[in-house]
């Protein structure tokens, strides 16, 4: 089972999504920022992406360059940040199995098929 962390309203998500469904996979689609990961997701979401919660940040959005830009945070208060604001999470994620991939570029899913 394929599951995709999705924001339908991110061009690379919906492209990702696309490429997937090109290939007869219809992936659990989770739609985090309206249900979240839990704390134990996303930490076996990183694991399985072999990144560290800092990496997943997205810097360009204006809530990181006004809250979070030049402060120096742990592993786990960025944990932290990434749970109480999803939207700063880079997108989409592919999750196969024990592996997973960040879907920037989109192209990156055909990794785990």
């Amino acid at each position: 089972m394929i599951k995709i962390y999705h924001n339908p309203r991110c061009r690379k998500s919906r492209e990702a999504l696309a490429i997937l469904e090109d290939k007869g996979i219809k992936p659990e689609i989770v739609l985090y920022l309206q249900e979240p990961p839990t704390r134990a997701e996303l930490q076996a979401v990183l694991k399985k992406l072999d990144m560290l919660p800092s990496q997943l940040v997205r810097t360009e959005e204006p809530l990181f360059k006004d809250t979070y830009k030049g402060k120096e945070l742990s592993e786990t208060e960025w944990l932290d940040v990434l749970l109480e604001y999803p939207k700063l999470m880079q997108r989409p994620i592919v999750v196969k199995g024990d592996k997973a991939v960040l879907g920037r570029p989109p192209e990156q899913v055909l990794e785990l098929l």
